[in-house]
């Protein structure tokens, strides 16, 4: 049986930055990950990426895979922009 994941506003999203709250969130392909125990994204940056955000467009630029994902526990979905 799969999981349902409660469903987050890109403004929810944003609060996950690394500044505002404790948790540290990314978002990829409508999947929300929770980097928070990642030492290279302290303090919600990660090179020139920004946590609390949407990384789907940004990750096709990026040197590594989007496997990256798959060490990271998904704790929502991102609600669609409508």
């Amino acid at each position: 049986m799969a999981h349902a994941f409660e469903e987050f506003t890109s403004a929810q999203l944003a609060l996950r930055n690394g500044q505002d709250k404790p948790e540290i969130w990314v978002a990829y392909e409508g999947k929300i990950y929770d980097v928070s125990k990642s030492r290279l994204w302290r303090n919600g940056k990660h090179y020139e990426h920004w946590a609390g955000q949407d990384l789907t467009e940004e990750i096709k630029q990026a040197p590594h895979l989007p496997t990256v994902f798959d060490k990271f526990e998904q704790v929502g979905v991102l609600k669609n922009k409508r």
